[in-house]
C-alpha cells in the first residue's frame, strides 16, 4: 500500500522570470508530491492567475520586469489576506526577510534554493 503524501494536494505557483528556475521548482515540487498549478514569469502574471486559480502557496522571486515580486505580493494579500506567499531571492539578510514580511510574505528562501530548506519552508507555511 502507497502512503499519500501530507501535501499531496497542496496547490502551488511559481513566479520567476527564468524559466530554468521555474523547470527546476516543478520538478522538486511534484516529486516532492505538491501540485505546480502555474508558473508566471512576472508580478503582473502571477497577480492575474492568483486571481484566477487561488493556489495555496506562492514561491515568488523577488526581482522580475513589469512587476517585482514585493509589489506583486502586497497585491495579493490585498485582495486575499490569507495568501501564503514565499518570496525568494539571491539577495539575502536581513532586510530581505523585513522588506518581505512588510508586503505580506509568509517567509523568505534563499537562492540558489536549497531543496531542504524549500520543503521545511513549504511544511511550515502550509501549517499557517
Amino acid at each position: 500500500m502507497q502512503t499519500i503524501p501530507q501535501h499531496a494536494n497542496c496547490t502551488v505557483m511559481i513566479v520567476d522570470d527564468e524559466l530554468v528556475v521555474r523547470e527546476m521548482l516543478r520538478v522538486i515540487l511534484e516529486m516532492s508530491g505538491y501540485s505546480v498549478v502555474a508558473e508566471a514569469t512576472d508580478g503582473v502574471e502571477a497577480v492575474a492567475l492568483y486571481l484566477e486559480l487561488r493556489p495555496q502557496i506562492t514561491l515568488m522571486d523577488l526581482c522580475m520586469p513589469n512587476k517585482n515580486g514585493i509589489d506583486a505580493t502586497k497585491e495579493i494579500v490585498a485582495i486575499d489576506e490569507n495568501a501564503k506567499v514565499v518570496i525568494f531571492s539571491g539577495i539575502n539578510g536581513k532586510d530581505l526577510v523585513k522588506i518581505a514580511h512588510e508586503a505580506g510574505a509568509k517567509d523568505t528562501l534563499s537562492k540558489p534554493v536549497k531543496l531542504s530548506a524549500l520543503k521545511e519552508i513549504l511544511h511550515r507555511v502550509r501549517q499557517m
